[in-house]
């Protein structure tokens, strides 16, 4: 039941699509890429718990009307079925994403390991539509094949690499220099823009926006938590001793969001598994609640 007094986002995120959504929520349960790639399993128990504790969360007061609007034209959950067969599933989640695309829907990826992205881009390919790509994460992911294996750690490479030449650029802002290969720095450099964490600033990512804008192609943005700090995230796939504050992951977030050149968008890396009181399933909430904030100040 509805409580006016204090109303949630249980209460206003629908449970079906309607003729009037816009946003439309994803849930990916995929880890198979993360064991590949050598990554604590457990990430595939992510997407109930964060969309749970999102549920919880209150419409921001100062921009109530305009924040439940957005939220009432927006649907969650879908949950999609991972088989275990990590190329399968990529293909599953892209012709989802291909299908929200095509209809004007922006599609909000709840993952799962890294992995989903290379399913999430899937969705342009699979649409016809070149992307840029923007990746805020402490990794570059752009290892090649295990064993001719998709993982975690290779989703843009097989973006930019893929016969459907859909991936435009590929852009990683707050790379860990003690986690990124001179290789890998200079094969994101070719393709786009590398930042190290030292650098990431929100101003440096609304600038990468201002020149992106130029010819008005999409962006799909995607945040990996362990670009996060290990005291402010312990719950990822691969901890980060360094990394940074969670204020300042919620604020790219929030900027993300703002962005209109942001047509999709997936949040991944989660592992409550080896979370600590639910820290990292609240952050990862609150990550996509202020997306959507984002998305509702454009």
């Amino acid at each position: 039941m509805k409580n006016n007094n204090d109303p949630r986002l249980r209460d206003l995120i629908s449970a079906e699509p309607a003729v009037e959504t816009s946003v439309r929520i994803i849930g990916f349960p995929s880890d198979a890429g993360v064991q590949i790639n050598g990554g604590r399993p457990g990430a595939s128990h992510a997407p109930e718990p964060i969309f749970e504790q999102l549920l919880k969360l209150t419409p921001h007061a100062h921009w109530y009307e305009r924040h439940s609007e957005l939220l009432s034209r927006t649907c969650g959950i879908t949950m999609l079925s991972c088989t275990g067969h990590v190329e399968k599933d990529q293909e599953n989640l892209g012709n989802t994403v291909a299908a929200c695309l095509q209809k004007g829907i922006m599609p909000i990826i709840i993952g799962g390991g890294h992995e989903t992205s290379f399913g999430h881009f899937l969705g342009y390919a699979g649409d016809g539509q070149s992307v840029r790509i923007l990746n805020l994460d402490a990794h570059a992911d752009v290892r090649p094949l295990k064993d001719g294996k998709a993982h975690s750690g290779s989703p843009f490479r097989q973006a930019l690499e893929h016969p459907s030449k859909s991936c435009h650029s590929y852009s990683v802002f707050g790379l860990n220099p003690a986690s990124v290969s001179a290789d890998h720095f200079r094969y994101v450099s070719e393709n786009g823009m590398a930042v190290y964490e030292d650098d990431l600033k929100r101003s440096g990512v609304r600038k990468w926006f201002e020149l992106a804008a130029i010819d008005g192609m999409p962006v799909m943005a995607t945040m990996d938590m362990d670009l996060v700090n290990h005291a402010g995230a312990p719950g990822v796939s691969t901890p980060n001793s360094s990394g940074i504050t969670t204020r300042k992951w919620l604020r790219l977030a929030f900027e993300l969001g703002r962005q209109p050149a942001v047509s999709s968008f997936d949040l991944c890396e989660v592992n409550p598994v080896c979370d600590r009181d639910g820290q990292t399933v609240r952050l990862a909430a609150l990550t996509i609640w202020n997306f959507l904030l984002g998305v509702t100040l454009r």
